[in-house]
């Protein structure tokens, strides 16, 4: 088994990638932005587009490659709800939808301790549990026609099986319903009265099944197996748990920033402030932390492509260009403070430095509360932003590394298929500057002030 086709949905984009095990590299890929629909009774995920798009790849990549398995990883915070004829039940709720918070309360009356799940409590339906409990409330005759919950990566397992599962890393991802520490359902699955419709738990390295004879038709493959599938961000952890020493961190980059810490010390983790146990591929629990740094950066850039020479970087640090946190709020580290500029870059590349610097330094604060320590290796685009692996090396004071891999997301879910370890050729960052130190510091007093 060497090529395996992986289905990669992030929030912000669709992606086909056949990935090469021999030298852990994407040799064909296909991508596509992810869309929400606003209309219907909340918004949702364009499946059937989603469907098109996905299958399409699938297709093409079968036409000119050997396609040996299947893999799939998504964003979490999402899951589909299935009627008893296997077709969905009601639309898969974006996670952004701020529904949920009118029910907040109610939710809250039901919703598990942190102790018990290391879910905190977030906005919107960040909670995968706040989701269910939204559209159940709302929709009156949803629970009549709902036979089986399945996590997101489960469901495109599910389409091209035909066979259910949930994946424990979709379940680890903060949604209320998983007692990690037990590895059980937590006591909000009967309180919604849905324990009889979760499928089953499976670990993320399980074989889900061959293709249906359906999708063998129209993918133009045989009997191909397939994977159950992997939470995003834990995807990204994969290739490090295979062979990277303890202790270290992951820092998995795109919409959402998510900091793991592996052999860390991590005590007493504080939920407000958007730290969180996740489970990796294995079922094992993972201190990690979070802030939506793709998002911010987005926000902040509006939408460019940003560079900056030695001279704006030079200027951002003499005149102290801070932005401090938070662009988006309501999560991360500081959730309760609103983002203000110390001066305002005075071009697109003092902007750009700055931006990388505070994104480094947010990420900074979230490895500080999950007690992360050794090396912290950078996927995602993130890894290719100087600025922002600069800060990250001074902030923590800590070696930094980047993976060879533009994105670790496709390549860990790959790695379900196979024991192979990761080989990697990673870039060391280390601390440019003494100023870059006095800027850091200086950031951190002004957080602190705030």
């Amino acid at each position: 088994m060497t090529k395996v086709a992986v289905l990669d949905i992030g929030k912000t984009n669709l992606k086909v990638a056949l990935v090469d095990l021999e030298t852990l590299s994407e040799i064909a890929v296909e991508t596509a932005p992810n869309r929400v629909d606003a209309t219907g009774p909340w918004p949702h995920f364009d499946v059937p587009a989603q469907r098109d798009f996905l299958f399409k790849g699938l297709r093409k990549l079968a036409l000119s490659h050997s396609i040996d398995a299947i893999s799939v990883t998504t964003h979490g915070a999402c899951a589909a709800l299935l009627d008893g004829a296997g077709n969905l039940a009601a639309p898969v709720l974006d996670y952004e939808f701020t529904g949920p918070d009118l029910l907040r309360r109610d939710y809250d009356a039901i919703r598990p301790a942190f102790a018990e799940t290391g879910s905190p409590s977030l906005p919107m339906g960040l909670n995968l549990g706040a989701q269910l409990h939204y559209m159940l409330a709302t929709d009156a005759s949803l629970r009549g026609r709902l036979s089986c919950v399945v996590t997101w990566p489960q469901y495109w397992g599910y389409l091209l099986t035909g066979n259910l599962a949930c994946d424990l890393s979709s379940l680890g991802c903060h949604t209320d319903l998983w007692n990690p520490h037990n590895g059980q359902w937590s006591t909000l699955v009967s309180k919604l009265g849905i324990a009889s419709a979760m499928a089953p738990p499976r670990k993320a390295t399980d074989l889900l099944g061959t293709l249906r004879p359906d999708c063998q038709r129209e993918l133009g493959l045989g009997t191909v197996p397939v994977y159950v599938g992997i939470h995003d961000s834990n995807a990204s952890l994969l290739p490090h748990l295979r062979n990277q020493p303890r202790p270290f961190s992951v820092v998995s980059t795109g919409t959402w920033v998510i900091s793991m810490a592996i052999g860390g010390r991590a005590e007493n983790l504080d939920p407000s402030r958007d730290t969180l146990i996740n489970v990796d591929a294995f079922g094992s629990s993972v201190p990690s932390a979070r802030f939506m740094g793709g998002r911010e950066y987005a926000l902040i850039s509006a939408g460019r492509t940003l560079t900056c020479s030695d001279e704006d970087e030079a200027a951002v640090l003499t005149k102290r260009v801070m932005l401090m946190p938070s662009v988006v709020s309501d999560c991360g580290p500081f959730p309760d403070l609103k983002h203000e500029w110390t001066s305002p870059p005075a071009s697109d590349g003092e902007l750009a430095a700055a931006l990388g610097y505070y994104l480094a330094l947010m990420t900074a604060e979230c490895l500080k509360n999950i007690g992360a320590e050794g090396p912290a290796v950078v996927e995602g685009p993130f890894a290719q932003n100087r600025q922002y692996l600069e800060m990250l090396a001074t902030a923590t004071g800590r070696e930094v590394q980047t993976s060879s891999a533009r994105t670790g997301t496709a390549i860990g879910a790959a790695m379900l298929c196979a024991g192979q370890l990761a080989r990697t050729s990673p870039r060391l960052w280390v601390p440019p500057s003494s100023q870059h130190l006095d800027y850091a510091r200086l950031w951190q007093e002004r957080v602190n002030e705030r």
